[in-house]
């Protein structure tokens, strides 16, 4: 039995490391998008769509190839809105049909897309539509079934899953890499099948590493899954009765009694779980996307107008350009290591004692409103110094924004699997990502607002984005209020000065 132990802790690591691994080169690489097209611009991509203007009082010619950068801005826009997007679908298919299932179509997707890529060309530029979408959706696919990894290590399972995130946006530094090898000969072509051959990888680690179905929160004892492994992983609460009586017997009639009355416990919380309606009509859950679509609109609108942006401030000077693109690409790839600060100040209330009456529901919202207020705080931040058309302060925005993104989308999935059941993780996941992609799509008329009244000058669309940014610190805010009453209502104090439980925050 102590054999199986190990060679279970053995396989969890297995699963944490290589997930880890995953996440970091293969997941978010679609969010490096600022890279690729630099290497895109070099073999011609959309470039049909420059014209040649005479300066007026000159006979200098200027290339004008905004209707290029649009058309390059529109890519990601609609490949962000599919990976958001799609996530209600994925999210329900992940908690109907399990893991495997979802990986596998995951791969399916990602393989795709970077064959599209590899067999497109600047006469087949449209192919990055389909290509680019197709990668994005892959690729949130792996990390939704990677984030489950951290109910394997309870103790630290928020820093889990925010590190995971973190990898996530570090992967976005593997299109720096291969912008890169592009700039010593290694074709784009090449790049993106050595790409596709990795998806063999991630089907071996899907039969090997990961459940078929799901890994549950609390683990079980003696969970284990994988190859050779039958139904280990299809757990619920009748196998847990099973285990229980199992574990009872020898024992007195006394054991068996108390074993009976936790079984009994057992269900009835297992029936007391809210519905997904409930969920959704929260207050949580409606300022936790009023939280997340702000954030990301902020993000995305930068990383889409990241390469016009430079090209504004460094007057079209490729070197420059080149330069801070590099730099932007590097900074991303500290983001997995950015992510676990906040899985730290997620999981700093484990191990201690917890308040009389308190749940460890409760403690980890308590733990989780800080979260919040530190990555408004950041974005607010970011935004203000993206305003600044000031071309060396761009890379104390990198940092900025790499730091928030990070906290951003690690502190989404922890404080999801925090608020809500586990049982409505995938749903609720999907949903508030599909819903905050609706809004992501204002991006777009933003761009396009930009590009033509606004003569490229981003200016006052930034300043609308960081105004708006305020509201988001609605959302700690309000956690905050509902654990300080949550706290007040264990003291005693009477009903009518008590705030919503969970359950009862319905709008």
């Amino acid at each position: 039995m102590q054999g199986r132990e190990v060679g279970s802790k053995m396989r969890y690591w297995l699963t944490l490391i290589s997930g880890m691994l995953e996440c970091l080169c293969f997941a978010g690489v679609v969010f490096g998008y600022t890279s690729l097209v630099f290497v895109l611009k070099e073999d011609q991509y959309f470039s049909e769509l420059c014209s040649n203007n005479t300066v007026s009082n000159s006979s200098l010619v200027e290339t004008d190839c905004r209707g290029q950068d649009e058309q390059f801005s529109l890519v990601f826009t609609i490949a962000s809105f599919l990976n958001n997007f799609l996530s209600l679908i994925n999210g329900y298919l992940f908690d109907r049909f399990g893991t495997m299932v979802t990986r596998l179509l995951g791969v399916s997707l990602y393989t795709t897309g970077t064959l599209f890529v590899a067999f497109s060309s600047a006469a087949y530029s449209l192919m990055l539509f389909p290509a680019l979408s197709c990668i994005a959706v892959g690729g949130i696919l792996l990390l939704m079934t990677n984030i489950q990894v951290g109910n394997l290590f309870a103790a630290h399972r928020s820093t889990i899953i925010t590190f995971y995130n973190g990898a996530f946006d570090s992967s976005s530094g593997v299109f720096l890499i291969i912008k890169i090898l592009h700039e010593r000969g290694i074709s784009l072509q090449s790049s993106f099948l050595a790409l596709s051959l990795c998806s063999i990888i991630h089907v071996a680690r899907t039969f090997l590493l990961m459940p078929r179905t799901h890994i549950p929160y609390p683990l079980p004892p003696r969970f284990t899954y994988g190859v050779n492994c039958g139904q280990a992983d299809s757990y619920n609460v009748e196998q847990v009765k099973r285990t229980k009586e199992e574990d009872a017997s020898g024992q007195g009639s006394s054991g068996k009694d108390e074993t009976a009355k936790s079984d009994e416990t057992e269900v009835e919380n297992a029936e007391k779980v809210p519905s997904f309606r409930s969920c959704v009509l929260s207050w949580f859950f409606l300022w936790h996307l009023l939280w997340l679509s702000i954030l990301q609109l902020r993000h995305y609108l930068f990383i889409g107008t990241l390469n016009s942006r430079l090209s504004r401030l460094a007057r079209n000077d490729p070197t420059l350009v080149s330069q801070y693109t590099n730099a932007f690409a590097m900074t991303q790839l500290c983001g997995v290591l950015c992510a676990p600060w906040n899985g730290l100040i997620l999981d700093r209330h484990k191990g201690k004692p917890r308040a009389p009456g308190e749940t460890e529901q409760d403690a980890d919202l308590r733990s989780s409103y800080l979260s919040l207020f530190l990555t408004s705080l950041q974005c607010l931040f970011f935004s203000i110094c993206a305003t600044i058309p000031v071309l060396p302060l761009q890379y104390i925005t990198f940092i900025l924004q790499v730091l928030n993104r990070s906290f951003l989308y690690g502190g989404n999935a922890a404080f999801v699997s925090i608020a809500f059941p586990s049982r409505h993780f995938g749903k609720l996941y999907g949903l508030v990502t599909s819903l905050s992609a609706v809004i992501s799509l204002l991006q777009y008329p933003c761009i396009s607002l930009v590009k033509g009244p606004l003569d490229g000058d981003p200016f006052y669309v930034d300043i609308t984005l960081t105004l708006l940014s305020v509201l988001v610190f609605i959302h700690p805010v309000y956690v905050f209020i509902h654990c300080r009453r949550k706290a007040r209502s264990r003291e005693n104090i009477p009903p009518t000065d008590i705030g919503p439980t969970l359950a009862e925050a319905k709008l």
